[in-house]
């Protein structure tokens, strides 16, 4: 099965961009996700690590 597959991959004109394109994605995106947390501010990050604790607004819907 996997021979029919790559035989007829082999066969499709320009078809080798794509595995390159896929990469330069998700390595851009990892990227970009790497400088965000290292930049992120500090108060931010405590902010939102509490949330799941902060009970707070859970007694006020309640």
């Amino acid at each position: 099965m996997l021979k029919y597959i790559k035989n007829h991959m082999e066969s499709i004109a320009g078809i080798e961009i794509y595995p390159i394109i896929s990469l330069l994605i998700f390595f851009i995106f990892f990227v970009a996700l790497f400088w965000w947390v290292i930049t992120a501010k500090k108060d931010y990050i405590n902010r939102v690590s509490n949330l799941p604790l902060d009970n707070h607004q859970n007694e006020d819907i309640l």
